[in-house]
């Protein structure tokens, strides 16, 4: 269970951990109670990742600034998820932006503390440090501190992050927590400051945890719901627990592109076969339903016509993906009866038809990833 970021704050205020001082705005008119100083960040609180280089933070020099801001996120969509709320926080100037986070590893027996001295937008294409913990009671100052001091000759802010680390640690294992995140972690004036929080917390402890259980049924009822209207337009989904989505053709296509997609190290977000409806209200919705989950970060089109002329289908596929206002990729791999009217119809709107379903399911895997 990922919490918004304005929730993850909350958890870290709780235990001492410092966060910037905000409001959470749930609709436009709220801005008018801000009573914190400008120039001031608006973001929106959404559980997508890449929030910061969709245009989902938003920095405001003036209420009016700030309503009109406030307007245009809540009528933008973040990968198919459109925010309900948004959190209003002073714009803070900062000497520097680190990365620090807690995660549970089976690799490493339990917890690790992984930390770079750059954080930021683009902290997927670094390599943190890693200090493998194991059980939470493995936890040595020293081992961190000497990791630390290899990217860091501050002692100070070295203390500093230390005693952050083992305050994240405490969250952790207090809440049941997988991941916790803090990116960017703020330098300001030798200060640590938490100004953005990713906290995902595991569902097996919903025994163990009111909100946890209550956030389960809430997403059950939500996808029940989805499901349902998949089948009442004839469209067979099993909604699953990954991050690709699937719109195949036929059971057994559906079950071994499923296949390809875990063994490329990816989860499917769904079994969802549109043969007994492949027309172009039951696209529509097989997209609409998968752009409308935020834990969907790519999308994978694998069809093979038989009966069905991929052509019109490739020309149904090009008018959805114009119409499309959702920014998730889609990986396309549409194969047989006719097939070159296809790729030449997908060539024309800008899309790429993969030749082999290998290459289409690299390609989906690589997209993903960087979702």
């Amino acid at each position: 269970m990922l919490m918004i970021e304005h929730a993850g704050k909350a958890l870290l205020r709780s235990h001492g951990v410092a966060v910037p001082h905000g409001q959470l705005v749930r609709e436009t008119a709220d801005i008018e109670q801000w009573r914190g100083p400008y120039p001031a960040a608006l973001k929106a609180q959404v559980s997508s990742g890449g929030r910061g280089k969709a245009g989902g933070v938003a920095r405001v020099e003036t209420p009016d600034e700030a309503r009109a801001a406030a307007l245009r996120l809540f009528d933008s969509e973040f990968q198919g998820e459109r925010p309900s709320a948004l959190l209003i926080e002073p714009w803070l100037g900062h000497e520097r932006e680190l990365y620090l986070s807690i995660v549970v590893d089976g690799g490493y027996g339990g917890y690790a503390v992984l930390y770079s001295p750059n954080g930021g937008v683009d902290i997927e294409a670094q390599q943190p440090s890693v200090y493998e913990v194991g059980p939470a009671h493995n936890f040595r100052a020293h081992a961190l501190r000497a990791l630390l001091s290899r990217a860091e000759r501050d002692t100070a802010l070295v203390e500093r992050i230390v005693a952050m680390a083992r305050r994240l640690l405490r969250v952790a294992t207090v809440s049941d927590a997988l991941t916790v995140e803090i990116n960017p972690l703020a330098v300001i004036d030798g200060k640590l400051l938490a100004l953005d929080a990713k906290i995902a917390r595991d569902e097996a402890a919903a025994f163990r945890h009111a909100d946890i259980a209550q956030e389960c049924a809430h997403r059950r009822t939500h996808e029940a719901a989805r499901v349902a209207r998949a089948l009442d337009n004839n469209l067979m989904m099993v909604a699953l627990e990954g991050e690709i989505g699937l719109i195949s053709g036929g059971a057994g296509m559906t079950m071994a592109v499923m296949d390809m997609i875990a063994a490329a190290g990816m989860r499917p977000a769904c079994f969802l076969d549109c043969s007994s409806n492949p027309t172009p209200a039951g696209y529509r919705l097989a997209f609409a339903l998968l752009d409308e989950d935020p834990a969907i970060k790519a999308i994978l089109v694998s069809i093979f016509g038989g009966g069905t002329h991929i052509d019109r289908v490739a020309r149904t596929m090009s008018e959805i993906m114009r119409e499309r206002r959702c920014a998730k990729p889609v990986v396309f791999r549409m194969n047989g009866n006719g097939r070159d009217a296809a790729d030449a119809i997908m060539t024309q709107a800008g899309l790429c038809n993969h030749q082999r379903l290998e290459d289409a399911v690299a390609a989906v895997h690589a997209l993903g990833t960087r979702a």
